[in-house]
This record gives C-alpha cells, sequence and structure tokens, in this order.
C-alpha cells in the first residue's frame, strides 16, 4: 500500500533551484594593471548608487583580459558594471567634468551617453547552471 503513496510524496518534495555560475570575461584591461572591480545588479538596485551590488568581486586586472566568477547567483535578470581600479585606490576616477579616467564597461557593451546606460541597454538573463558574458572596457 505505501508503494502507491511514494510517487505522490516525491511529487510533492519541492526541488530547489539550483543555483547559477556567471562567468564574466573581461577584455581590452590596460597594461597599467590595478584592480578589476566587478558589480552585479538587479533592475532595483541598478542605478542607486546607495544599493550595495548583489554580487561583486574585486581581483588583479591582468592585460589584456581578465575572467571573474561569480558563484551562487540567483536565476534572473540582471546588469554588471566592471571598471579598472589602475591606481588601486577603490573608486572610480574621474575629471572635475565626471569623464571618467579609468577604464570602465557595461553587460551586453553597453555605451555610455552622458551618463551610465540604464538598466535595460545592459540586461541579460542568468538561468541554472553555468552563464557566460564578455565586457569590453573602453
Amino acid at each position: 500500500m505505501f508503494r502507491r503513496f511514494v510517487p505522490l510524496l516525491i511529487a510533492l518534495v519541492p526541488f530547489a533551484a539550483e543555483a547559477a555560475t556567471l562567468t564574466v570575461k573581461v577584455e581590452n584591461i590596460g597594461a597599467k594593471g590595478g584592480t578589476l572591480s566587478l558589480s552585479l545588479y538587479d533592475e532595483a538596485s541598478w542605478s542607486k548608487d546607495s544599493d550595495a551590488p548583489l554580487a561583486s568581486a574585486n581581483v588583479p586586472a591582468v592585460a589584456p583580459e581578465t575572467t571573474v566568477t561569480l558563484t551562487d547567483i540567483k536565476p534572473g535578470i540582471y546588469g554588471v558594471k566592471a571598471f579598472q581600479d589602475a591606481n588601486r585606490n577603490g573608486k572610480f576616477d574621474q575629471n572635475f567634468l565626471g569623464l571618467p579616467l579609468e577604464r570602465f564597461g557595461f553587460s551586453r557593451d553597453a555605451r555610455p551617453f552622458l551618463s551610465a546606460p540604464g538598466f535595460d541597454r545592459t540586461k541579460f538573463v542568468v538561468v541554472d547552471g553555468v552563464n557566460e558574458i564578455t565586457i569590453h572596457l573602453q
């Protein structure tokens, strides 16, 4: 009699969503080295400077290409911001006009126009398992 209920019990056991891995290949790293700073955001946190990224990494910037892997990412829609902190001061340096002094990039290679691109221009889907994107620094 118990055998009849086993398939029902198995069907009722919730299966946890697999955690995703996101590998970001960042190209056009400058020869100055420093640190590559990479941050992952969802739409709600994208344009809020006060919000912490959902995941981030700071790794040595190795020219011409550095690869960063973020683990345990919940599947969803995200955008990535990256910059090469050549002087290792922990911030994205700009001149007095607000123009970048360090290399930077966004997912989907979105280009800024007077300000950082909006989330819609940078968004991509992360699914269960392994995901990969490439960003070319400007």
